[in-house]
């Protein structure tokens, strides 16, 4: 039952995570919604950077997907873990660069969190 909502919730991870990426390529003045303040969604420059950063986000949720389709929940469980430090970090980039803490919280510390409780689920299970 454990492993159950742990998949599920981990595959809500992995789908948001590629869509996250898959709307910046579409629309980089979502990128807003991060956290920073004065993110300069006009900029080419930017844009550029946005799609490293939209990439990355595709490929992280595509490996989630991938581990919950073929690995052991151990395994899926340890990628987890890793994860969490994602929106870990991203959360400690919003905090210094003076951005609203609910964004730094309530996005990202609250993905973080979600990430850690998918991760004890798996390791119970």
């Amino acid at each position: 039952m454990l492993i159950n909502i742990a998949n599920v919730l981990a595959g809500l991870i992995g789908i948001a995570v590629v869509l996250m990426g898959a709307k910046a390529f579409r629309a980089p003045q979502a990128a807003a919604g991060f956290g920073i303040p004065d993110t300069p969604t006009g900029d080419r420059t930017f844009h550029a950077w946005l799609t490293v950063k939209a990439v990355r986000d595709i490929a992280t949720g595509l490996f989630t997907l991938i581990l919950l389709a073929g690995a052991t929940p151990h395994l899926l469980g340890w990628f987890m873990l890793a994860a969490a430090g994602i929106p870990v970090g991203d959360a400690l980039i919003v905090l210094r660069s003076n951005g609203p803490k609910v964004a730094a919280y309530g996005i990202h510390g609250a993905t973080a969190v979600v990430m850690l409780v998918i991760s004890v689920l798996l390791f119970a299970g």
